[in-house]
C-alpha cells in the first residue's frame, strides 16, 4: 500500500478517531474504505452509461415525435 499525506482540522481528526474506535476500527480503515467506495461508485456510474448508449443503438422511435396530448393519453 502507499502512503499518503492528508491535511485537515485537528478537532475533526480527532473526532474522526474517536468515531472510529468507537466502532473498533481506525480511521485510516475508515478512510480506505470510503476511498474504495468513492472509486466504485464512479465504475458504477460508468458502466450505467455505457449500457445505456448499448441500448440507444437499438431502440428506435421511427423519427415521430408525439405531442403532449400523445403522450398523455390513457
Amino acid at each position: 500500500m502507499k502512503n499518503i499525506t492528508l491535511s485537515a482540522d485537528e478537532h475533526l481528526i480527532e473526532a474522526a478517531r474517536q468515531r472510529a474506535a468507537s466502532e473498533h476500527t481506525t480511521l485510516n480503515a475508515k478512510f480506505r474504505e470510503w476511498l474504495e467506495d468513492y472509486v466504485q461508485r464512479q465504475q458504477q456510474a460508468d458502466e450505467a452509461m455505457a449500457f445505456i448508449r448499448e441500448l440507444r443503438k437499438h431502440v428506435r422511435t421511427g423519427g415521430r415525435k408525439f405531442s403532449r396530448d400523445e403522450m398523455n393519453e390513457r
